[in-house]
């Protein structure tokens, strides 16, 4: 790189006059040899004079040092040199030492040393064999390459077939088998010279020939070693010879120049000795400048290495620019300033520009670009020259971006690429991407990486380098992923901003130029970015952190279930369910209950197949995400999954769930049973340890069952029982097995319980079993042991339970209740036989008589032993019942209970043996025994035996009582009563023969019986009322006294009364009981004969002692009975001649008795008078009496004294007209009746609370005054008036007719009072039938039912119209009375009263209802909330006022009914029932609908209730009327679907309509506008409604629906397509095709002229604001190119591009007759979307374009179109083969007064590199200023265009030569100080923009400079000018103590820690104490507060 003066001649070729000299210094022996090679040392130029006779001049040599060979051994002696030299190789030989050089003495090949002197050496084959010859004779042949000896032999050799070649060939293989083989091929003669002298083989071996010198060891055709040398001199130099020799120096000696002798001079640095040296030979003094600014070069370089001083500095450049100004070579100039490491960037930037004053070059353009770059990399204060030097040279410009990025330097980075952009682009490709990407810092922040990625990367790689789109996207793809680990605080925003940055817009991907470069990356980055948005909506909407590997590999299902996984308590879930899942199952239209049903299956399966199940939450959880669920069915699968997987035994929580849905009804409930019934068992069998199982058949069944039972646990029943059922066996078996368990277990009481609880027809099957079973088991003989007795003994005790219960069960079914009993009996046998005489007799032998008789037999004998030796002894029976026999085999019987037991048991007749028994205690005086024997007797053989016994026993009694016989009675004992008691029992069975003594008997003991009770003293001071002995009615004494009066009376002696009454009994029964009696013979007084005499004495003091003690009624009593007892057997006995001596005695008894009966009767009939009842029957026998006279008058007498005791006249009254017919008095007798018939009604209208005293007695006119009071009465009953009105005779059509209106008015005031609901509605159901009846069966009573029929419709309408009862009753009667009703019909009234009994109302009452209410003075009804008014719906007038408010799905049919009954119109129903669907159905789910974000969504239960709506409205019979409903609904809809498809059902209907053929013509002219305005409103809605599904219903458009044209290119210029082709995420737009071509199809609407149109209106723009501007490259200047793509999408390719080529190559618009002229700029625009519509093939072939160049071939139409639009004429070629540079200056001094040209310069001089400092000062300044006539605040487009005029400042090359000051006051003026401030800050003098920068931020605020720096220059596209601005703001705030500027700022933490990392003490220590004033500050004010 320097410039050096000539080099001598090249060493390899040295010239004839060459010499080598060798200097002995200091030498010795050279054992030890050191070689030191020196390269131009000691280079000197001497002059020899006089060499050369011919040469007049001095000659001029020059001397090189080349080797210098030393040793440390010394010796006195020269040393023996020799040397040699080939074309490649010089040899040196001192001594025993031989040096192997290359021919330029550079290298040391070979280094030996000898035993002897060297006296031959030759090199043979390239310098690769050495040969050797010692002087002691030795030969060596050295193989060079391994520095190895191959052979040393000594003597003289004849060597033939030595092959070199291939011993080399062995030796580098190391082949030691072929060196050996070519061993052995050598010949050798050798000849010793040993043999001949010692001297060695010097005088033998060498002869010179010419100036060669030859060595030959034999002479043979194979070898010859040549040595070829040049002539040699050697010279000894010697200081002293007395000195050593140390070293041996080669040296060369060369003729020298005046030229080299100058660059020897130059070479040395001794400038001013060759500067005159030059003069002196006229040489080129210029080289000595330059060698002289070398050497400062050098100078410069060191001085930089090692920080030289200010004043070294300043010499070395004043030296270089002195030597400079004297050089006239403007390259050599520019060059030396292009690489000098000048001290300071002044320095540095001086020079350049010296030499850009010298020779304008590109270079020194270049390098003063790269200067400012450096400058702007490094910072003036940190210049340096060396770092300078090493930049400039360095080509690598993508190198520098990576080291720094490596370094973390991120900020430089961006920097370089900014500053290089386009050389980087040269040669950008693949693999410079890659590394690129993998230099970018791991750790670097994706915020800070994020935006320079966005605004310079990406697009530089999709502009420059297409493919590597690939490459980006996979980088980014991975990086973003990382961000996960890297970045986990900023996850998943910071990933997706990073990951959108390598999807590329619509518009940036170009299908021709892309289409092959990345897309299945691209499409995974599209699909990461979708994730991460899903992340993201996660994270923010749902609170669900979710990591991207589990969201890419699930789905949306998936994501759900996670966050259900998330829910950490069971509690919880419903609020997530609530919150997040709804919201994101409703925003991805997932089934909601689908949803959560298969979330509960994995959960299930999920836990449930855990190995350990003792924490069973999920059970709750899932029950909890099942609470939330909405679909029954899915709730009841939901259900069943966790009944199958949850854990058995169930937790609360499941078991309560089952229980829950099992109670519910539902289509899917026997399933959810049986796998209740399953689960159940499969819980069953783990209480039993059985886990798992499979039972196959029923046997496998019964056997685990009878496993179950015999566990005995307390639900081992149950669970058999449940098992049987599961598995269909029968239950009774089961229950049979549980019951022989429980027998065996002496379990008897839990035998019955089992029983009771089993079903009737179970429970008999089970004890038929057990029965069999129990008779095997009392079968067995064989075993006698104590256990099996005891077991036998619970076997018949189970068995007779068992069939006491069964014999209630069967006791329907006669047959089967025998054969019950039979064996009831049996086995009661056998049991007590067990029990109390322990006797096991076996069913078969109980069943055989003999047997029984036997031990009947054996056991009475026991009996009789036993008491015989009680009475012997005297002793009375204890309480043993049975006693050991004597003979010890059996029990005896010791008491008679025992015997009694033992004869039941062995079924005994206890007549033979209980009548005597009993008969012999009672004639011993053992009363009690006897009555007990007697009763039992009774009880149990009730038959004529025990008849006759009880007769016997009675009268034997009567004659002990007469007799006075003592005897044993217990205490208390009515012994009278008793034994009328037996009289009576004895004529209840006897036999009829028997049958008129014990009538009799009984009629005796009856008044012995009612005497002894006259006797016993009560606690009413002796009188007491009478009351029967036995505990129950005597009916015989009712029958014959109507034991109703009670005499008051003196008590009696038992003493005196009783014998003589017994006395009377036996005398009325003379016949001895042992006397025999023939058939039909009696025994009593009545039919014996001569036993009258002895009856009538004791009958004479009867009577005497009765009536003393006013005993009237049962002296009566007796006296009538003996009488008549008397009387009868005078007459049936007595009937021959012997008469007459009976006949004074019965005249004196009849005198006696009649004169006793007289005043007896009259006595007693007062007495029955004055009783509180009268006894009637009583009375009128009295009265019988008495003579009539005596008798009537007692009568009227009772009945005038008695008041309003209408029982008592009424029986007073009966007695006279029973008497008065007896006597045959007629008037007393109609007297009577008419007293018996007002008596009757009194008492009957008393009990209705009727008083009757009023009319009493009085004449039958008078009784009609009583009828008012009659119908009022709520009591009343239409017999009742009936019967008033027959007996009285009144007119009984009026009566009635009034009764029953009173009876239902009275009613319906009734049913208005208030009461409790329930007792209510029981009492007016009651009431209305019991009206309903009654008024039924007076109505045929009626003459005339027509006055009946007025005043019942009349009242009808009176009633409440909400009593469909009373309505109901009302309208019956009316059916009944068969009469015409004008006002309503009846059969309709009651059709319509049976639809609303039926219909239970939905709707509150109305206000006609209240008003109907309030005009009929009708109290509220509560039944108003559940019935409708039956009086509005039958007038018709109100009609649609009440039914309509009731119209809904549920309630229509019926009120559909009732409206066909009533007959209105069904059209109004039809309209009224369409209409209330949609208000209250539609409607409602419509607002849902929209409330939830879905009001332009199809929904399918929207669907359903409009089906209906449409039902009816189809149903309306005038076509008319339908489509007016239909239409009227629809104008209510909001607009969306449903309105529209509203509208196309009133089409239809419109339709149906006008194909009435018999339609009127006025009729028809209506709906023919109708249909035609229809028509135009369903287009709109069909129109709106796409626009709300498409997402496009915004309001200009809606505005337009009407005009579908105008719409359609609206659509086409929606701001959507503009955001769907600038945005690069993956967002969703709407499909505005799909909406264009459904509106188009429904408005019919041409398209293709609407595309034509749009075409020409987008691509062929008019106006000013056309020309350069209308010629864009991106979306982003010009939105209508992407609505050209997007509206030609649509099409196939091939169309798309067929409709764009003509435009391309016509010369009018193609598609009209009147288009524009086309342009280079319309061209330009059309090739723009043809690139982004067509691919690359398509387009080279059609348009004849290679797809290299295409990119190409487009920049040069945007240029030539924005040339064009200058008026610059150039065609696409012609700007292809211009020369750039030419014409950028040629635009730029024609057309620098535009600014549309100063764009197209500035863009033409980025794009072909074109440098000019000037051209680039001059460009910016005038960017700026067309900008002044800009109004401030600026708009976004200035923004943008000032923003792109400072990017481009920051590129400009030249910006050292810009004004920058001028420039920066231009962004203040525009209000942007961030970019003036930014401006300032690359100001190249330090000072001077130290300066500048002070003085600009003392006058702008510091807050907006750092607001626009995070505004406006946060892109990452202007690398670290925002930081400096940033730091430059906060140090000036920090040194000038502004602090209070930012301190309610963000940008106070900026500030804090840009002091803080600084750590300069005063400005932290200023801060501080700011900070503490502050805070005082807030203080106060908040204290002042």
């Amino acid at each position: 790189k320097k410039t050096t003066v000539p080099k001598p001649p090249n060493r390899g070729a040295v010239s004839k006059s060459a010499v080598l000299y060798t200097h002995l210094l200091q030498f010795i022996s050279l054992k030890r040899v050191d070689v030191e090679l020196l390269i131009n040392e000691d280079t000197n130029t001497v002059r020899y004079e006089g060499v050369s006779r011919e040469d007049s001049g001095s000659g001029l040599y020059q001397v090189d040092t080349l080797v210098r060979i030393s040793s440390s051994n010394k010796t006195q002696t020269d040393p023996r040199l020799s040397s040699s030299s080939g074309s490649n190789w010089s040899i040196v030989v001192v001594d025993n030492t031989v040096i192997l050089f290359d021919q330029s003495y550079q290298t040391i090949l070979l280094l030996l040393h000898f035993e002897t002197d060297v006296d031959a050496i030759d090199v043979c084959l390239d310098r690769r064999f050495l040969v050797v010859c010692e002087r002691n004779g030795n030969l060596h042949l050295i193989y060079v390459p391994h520095k190895k000896i191959l052979l040393t032999r000594n003597g003289f050799f004849h060597i033939t077939n030595l092959s070199l070649a291939k011993i080399e060939a062995a030796v580098e293989r190391m082949d030691v088998e072929a060196l050996k083989e070519l061993q052995s091929l050598i010949k050798i003669n050798f000849c010793s010279t040993e043999d001949y002298h010692d001297e060695g083989c010097s005088t033998a071996a060498m002869f010179n020939l010419g100036h060669e010198i030859h060595l030959m060891i034999g002479v043979s055709s194979v070898i010859t070693f040549l040595f070829c040398t040049v002539l040699l001199f050697i010279y000894l130099f010697c200081s002293s010879r007395a000195e050593p020799v140390a070293a041996v120096v080669v040296k060369c000696f060369t003729e020298a120049l005046p030229e080299n002798r100058l660059s020897r001079l130059l070479h040395k640095h001794m400038f001013e000795e060759a500067e005159k040296f030059a003069i002196t030979f006229q040489l080129d003094l210029e080289l000595v400048y330059k060698v002289k600014l070398d050497f400062v070069l050098e100078q410069l370089d060191s001085a930089s290495a090692h920080g030289s001083g200010q004043d070294v500095w300043s010499k070395l450049v004043d030296e270089a620019k002195n030597n400079l100004m004297k050089i006239s070579d403007e390259q050599y100039v520019v060059d030396y300033c292009l690489k000098a490491p000048w001290p300071t960037f002044e320095t540095t930037e001086k020079m350049l520009n010296h030499a850009a004053s010298r020779y304008s070059s590109l270079q020194i353009q270049e390098a003063l670009a790269r200067l400012a770059t450096f400058c702007s990399l490094h910072g003036l204060e940190n210049f340096n020259g060396i770092a300078w030097i090493e930049f400039l040279n360095s080509t690598e410009h993508l190198g520098n971006i990576l080291t720094h990025l490596r370094d973390g330097d991120m900020k430089g980075a961006q920097l370089l690429w900014l500053r290089n952009e386009g050389q980087i682009a040269l040669d950008f490709d693949e693999t410079s991407l890659e590394a690129l990407l993998c230099a970018i810092p791991e750790d670097l922040s994706s915020q800070d990486l994020c935006p320079w990625l966005r605004t310079v990367l990406v697009p530089f790689v999709r502009k420059v380098l297409p493919r590597g789109q690939k490459i980006l996207a996979k980088w980014l793809e991975q990086k973003a992923r990382n961000l996960e680990l890297t970045e986990k605080g900023s996850w998943p925003q910071n990933g997706l901003d990073l990951a959108v940055l390598g999807i590329p817009s619509l518009w940036t991907w170009k299908k021709s130029l892309d289409e092959d470069y990345g897309s299945d990356e691209v499409e995974n980055l599209r699909s990461l970015v979708s994730n991460l948005r899903q992340l993201l909506d996660l994270h923010q909407k749902y609170s669900c952190r979710l990591s991207l590997s589990v969201l890419e590999k699930g789905t949306v299902w998936s994501v759900v279930f996670f966050m259900l996984d998330k829910v950490p308590a069971p509690e919880l879930i419903a609020a997530t369910v609530e919150n997040s899942v709804l919201p994101y199952t409703t925003e991805h239209q997932i089934p909601f209950d689908e949803l959560l049903l298969q979330y509960i299956k994995d959960l299930l399966e999920r836990c449930s197949s855990q190995t350990t199940t003792l924490f069973t939450e999920w059970e709750a959880k899932a029950v909890a995400v099942l609470g939330c669920m909405t679909d029954s069915d899915l709730m009841v699968d939901a259900v069943l999954e966790i009944m199958q997987k949850a854990v058995v035994p169930w937790s609360n929580v499941v078991e309560k769930l089952v229980q829950q849905y099992l109670e519910m009804d539902g289509p899917k409930q026997e399933l959810l049973k049986e796998s209740y019934r399953l689960m159940e068992i499969r819980k069953l069998l783990r209480g039993y340890g059985i886990r798992n199982f499979n039972l196959s058949n029923s046997t496998q069944v019964m056997t685990l069952i009878r496993y179950i039972l015999k566990q005995d646990l307390p639900t081992s029943l149950q669970d058999s029982l449940t098992l049987a059922e599961a598995y269909k066996l029968p239950t009774s078996l089961i229950n049979y097995l549980h019951l022989i368990q429980l027998v065996g277990q002496h379990k008897t009481e839990e035998v019955l319980s089992v029983l009771k609880r089993l079903s009737s027809p179970e429970a008999e099957c089970v004890i038929e079993h057990l029965a069999s079973w129990a008779r095997l088991q009392l079968e067995d003989k064989e075993h006698i042991s104590d256990e099996h007795k005891k077991h036998q003994m619970v076997v018949a005790q189970v068995m007779v339970e068992a069939l006491k219960y069964l014999h209630v069960i069967q006791k329907q079914d006669a047959l089967k209740c025998m054969e019950c009993e039979n064996n009831l009996v049996m086995f009661k046998a056998i049991s007590h036989l067990q029990e109390d005489f322990d006797v096991f007799v076996t069913p078969t032998n109980f069943e055989d008589p003999k047997i029984r008789k036997q031990i009947q037999e054996h056991h009475i004998t026991a009996y009789e032993n036993t008491r015989a030796r009680h009475s012997s002894k005297q002793k009375t029976v204890t309480t043993p019942v049975v006693a050991n026999d004597p003979d010890g085999k059996t029990k005896t019987i010791s008491t008679e209970a025992g015997l009694r037991r033992l004869g039941r048991q062995l079924q005994r007749t206890e007549q033979e043996l209980w009548s005597d028994l009993g008969l012999r205690a009672l004639t011993v005086g053992k009363v009690d025994k006897a009555l007990k024997i007697f009763s039992e007797l009774y009880e149990h053989h009730c038959n004529s035996s025990t008849g006759k016994v009880l007769f016997t026993a009675a009268k034997m009694l009567c004659q002990m009582l007469e007799a006075d016989v003592p005897m044993v009675i217990p205490e208390d004992m009515d012994l009278p009563a008793v034994i009328h008691d037996l009289a009576c029992q004895a004529i209840s069975v006897c036999h009829s023969d028997l049958l008129l003594d014990c009538l009799e008997l009984c009629k005796g003991t009856r008044t012995a019986m009612d005497v002894y009770q006259q006797c016993q003293l009560s606690d009413n001071y002796g009188f007491i009322a009478k009351v029967s002995i036995l505990s129950f009615p005597d009916p015989h004494s009712q029958w014959t006294f109507q034991d109703v009066f009670s005499e008051d009376c003196i008590v009696l002696d038992p003493l005196s009364v009783l014998p003589v009454q017994y006395e009377i009994t036996n005398c009325l029964l003379p016949v001895s009981q042992d006397a025999k009696l023939y058939p039909l013979d009696c025994s009593c007084l009545s039919h014996c004969s001569n036993y009258l005499r002895v009856l009538l004495g004791p009958l004479s003091n009867m009577l005497q002692m009765l009536q003393e003690c006013s005993q009237l009624e049962l002296a009566l009593r007796v006296l009538v009975s003996s009488y008549g007892s008397c009387l009868q057997h005078v007459t049936s006995n007595i009937m021959d001649v012997n008469l007459s001596k009976y006949s004074l005695c019965l005249n004196n008894f009849q005198k006696t008795t009649t004169s006793t009966l007289n005043a007896v009767a009259v006595a007693l009939l007062n007495k029955v008078f004055n009783w509180r009842v009268v006894d009637c029957d009583l009375a009128i026998g009295l009265c019988t009496l008495l003579t009539k006279a005596e008798v009537f008058k007692i009568l009227w007498k009772v009945i005038d004294n008695t008041w309003q005791n209408y029982d008592k006249i009424l029986a007073v009254a009966k007695i006279g007209a029973n008497l008065s017919c007896l006597h045959n008095e007629p008037e007393e007798l109609k007297k009577f009746l008419s007293v018996i018939t007002d008596a009757e009604w009194g008492i009957k209208l008393g009990k209705l609370e009727i008083s009757m005293q009023p009319v009493f007695r009085q004449q039958p006119e008078m009784k009609s005054n009583l009828i008012p009071v009659l119908v009022k009465n709520k009591k009343i009953t239409p017999d009742v008036i009936l019967q008033y009105c027959s007996t009285f005779g009144l007119d009984r059509d009026h009566v009635i007719n009034q009764y029953i209106t009173t009876l239902l008015l009275l009613q319906e005031d009734e049913d208005g009072t208030e009461a409790p609901a329930s007792a209510l509605e029981e009492v007016q159901s009651l009431c209305h039938a019991d009206a309903l009846e009654r008024v039924l069966q007076i109505i045929p009573m009626l003459h005339s039912t027509s006055e009946l029929t007025e005043s019942l419709c009349s009242a009808m309408f009176k009633l409440s119209p909400y009593n469909y009862e009373r309505i109901e009753v009302v309208l019956k009667i009316i059916q009944a009375a068969d009469e015409n009703v004008a006002t309503f019909s009846v059969c309709q009234a009651m059709g319509l009263l049976q639809h609303l009994k039926s219909y239970k109302r939905v709707s509150p009452p109305t206000d006609v209802e209240n008003t109907h209410l309030l005009e009929n003075g009708l109290l509220a009804n509560p039944l108003c909330n559940s019935r409708l008014p039956f009086h509005l719906l039958l007038q018709t007038k109100h009609f649609w006022k009440i039914i309509s408010p009731e119209l809904s799905e549920e309630t229509f049919p019926t009120l559909l009914l009732i409206s066909k009954l009533m007959k209105v119109s069904l059209d109004k129903l039809y309209m009224s029932a369409a209409n209330h669907v949609f208000e209250k159905k539609i409607k409602p789910l419509l607002l849902e609908k929209k409330k939830m974000g879905h009001s332009h969504v199809y929904n399918e239960q929207t669907f359903k209730v409009a089906k209906t709506m449409m039902m009816y409205i189809q149903c309306i019979q005038s076509p008319e009327w339908a489509a007016a409903t239909a239409h009227k609904i629809t104008q209510e809809l909001p607009p969306g679907y449903e309105k529209t498809q509203s509208l196309r059902f009133c089409l239809a209907l419109g339709d149906a309509w006008l194909r009435n053929p018999n339609l009127e013509e006025a009729a028809r002219a209506r709906g023919e506008t109708f249909l035609s305005k229809l028509k135009l409103q369903f287009q709109r809605s069909a129109t709106e409604n796409v626009l709300m599904t498409s997402q496009l219903s915004n309001p200009e458009n809606l505005k337009l629906t009407g005009l579908p044209g105008r719409l359609v290119v609206a659509l086409y210029e929606h701001n959507s397509v503009e955001q769907r082709y600038k945005e690069t995420g993956v967002q969703n737009y709407p499909d505005i095709h799909a909406a264009v071509k459904e509106i188009a199809s429904i408005n019919n609407v041409d398209l293709k002229k609407i595309r034509n149109m749009l075409l020409e209106k987008w691509i062929c723009k008019t106006g000013p604001e056309m020309g350069i501007q209308g010629c864009v490259t991106n979306i982003d200047d010009d939105p209508d190119l992407m609505r050209v793509v997007h509206m030609l999408q649509s099409c196939p390719m091939e169309d798309a591009f067929h409709i764009l080529s003509p435009i391309l190559s016509a010369e009018t618009w193609p598609f009209s007759t009147s288009g524009p002229r086309l342009t280079f700029c319309h061209r330009t625009r059309a090739l723009l979307c043809l690139v982004r519509l067509a691919d690359a093939a398509t387009l080279e072939a059609k348009l004849q374009i290679p797809r290299t160049k295409l990119l190409n071939y487009l920049k040069c139409y945007i240029f030539v179109s924005q040339l064009e639009a200058l008026n610059i004429p150039y065609t696409v070629q012609s700007f292809l083969n211009s020369p750039k540079e030419g014409l950028v200056k040629g635009l730029w001094k024609n057309h620098s007064h535009e600014p549309q040209a100063v764009r197209l310069v500035a863009d033409l001089c980025l794009e072909y590199q074109v440098y000019d400092s000037q051209l680039w000062n001059s460009l910016l300044q005038k960017l700026v200023v067309f900008l002044v006539t800009a109004s401030v605040p600026l708009s976004p487009e200035q923004q943008t265009t000032l923003y792109r005029t400072f990017v481009l400042l920051l590129k400009c090359p030249f910006l050292l030569n810009l004004d920058l000051i001028g420039i920066a006051n231009r962004f203040a003026q525009f209000n942007l100080p961030a970019f003036a401030l930014g401006t300032l800050l690359l100001i190249p003098c330090a000072s001077k923009k130290e300066q500048q920068i002070q003085g600009f931020l003392s006058m702008c605020n510091p807050v907006t400079v750092l607001e626009q720096v995070e505004e406006l220059m946060n892109t990452g596209e202007l690398a670290g000018i925002p930081s400096q601005i940033m730091e430059t703001v906060l140090t000036f705030i920090s040194q000038n103590g502004q602090h209070q500027k930012l301190m309610k700022t963000k940008h106070f933490s900026h500030l804090k820690q840009l002091i803080f990392s600084r750590g300069q003490t005063e400005q932290v220590k200023d801060l501080v104490d700011y900070l503490g004033v502050y805070l005082e500050i807030q203080e106060f004010c908040w204290s002042n507060k």
